[in-house]
């Protein structure tokens, strides 16, 4: 890990860009802490860090600030200033074409366009993983929240440390991640927007009762995919605060 810049925000929250190999990154730590802090790792839609940067810095910061945990966020596979992917390129395509069409999406296209971004989004992280708990100021324990719910998923699985998530029931979701949401078990927060224009709110629910987690919150709000409410920021802290201190 390299961090490439830093600037002090005005609320003391100190923000470094980094690079990891060829994956930026951008990390977020608490203006003072006496001790190594808990992180929450900040997933994102294939949409590159510098659209995404003001959702991301504003959920950052507020975890930072208000509850001390250290955030960080990676660029996700052929986005932003990363190399482009051809196939999941036209996999998009396919994707906004059918949407277009006003037809259902094919079980082909969510595959072609979810598991290759799973398959190499999940090992990146959890090498970002490593390098952000190496450290001396974040010690663990660690969430996840945001981002393609799919990666959520997978990382849940697949990763130990990980001990909370905070998912957001926007993303296509393949079938066979039904399966991986099976062997689920951590404490779970899921945010639903009930008129999602670009999901199935039937399937989004059917995951959320597929996860195998004992302590699992549904929070359902009127409105399409961007309205989700301002207060939904804190509960989703509230969470974090229970499972990471």
């Amino acid at each position: 890990m390299r961090f490439t810049s830093e600037q002090r925000l005005d609320d003391g929250v100190l923000e470094r860009e980094f690079t990891l190999g060829e994956i930026p990154g951008i990390l977020w730590t608490p203006p003072s802490a006496s001790a190594p802090v808990p992180l929450i790792l900040i997933g994102h839609p294939p949409l590159g860090l510098r659209r995404m940067y003001p959702r991301l810095v504003g959920r950052a910061r507020y975890y930072a600030a208000e509850y001390g945990f250290a955030a960080a966020t990676i660029e996700l596979p052929g986005s932003g200033d990363r190399p482009r992917w051809p196939e999941v390129e036209q996999a998009r395509a396919d994707l906004r074409r059918a949407m277009e069409a006003g037809g259902p999406v094919g079980d082909e296209i969510v595959d072609a366009l979810v598991l290759p971004l799973v398959e190499k989004a999940v090992p990146e992280w959890r090498t970002a993983l490593d390098a952000l708990l190496s450290l001396p100021e974040i010690g663990g324990p660690v969430g996840y929240e945001g981002g393609v719910i799919s990666i959520g998923i997978r990382l849940a699985v697949v990763e130990p440390r990980i001990v909370s998530a905070g998912f957001f029931a926007g993303s296509l979701v393949p079938a066979a991640m039904f399966e991986e949401a099976r062997q689920v078990t951590i404490p779970l927060q899921v945010l639903l927007q009930w008129d999602d224009e670009g999901n199935d709110r039937q399937a989004a629910l059917d995951l959320f009762d597929a996860f195998a987690s004992k302590e699992k919150t549904l929070h359902a709000n009127m409105g399409g995919h961007t309205g989700v409410p301002q207060f939904e920021l804190d509960p989703g802290a509230r969470f974090f605060a229970r499972h990471l201190k």
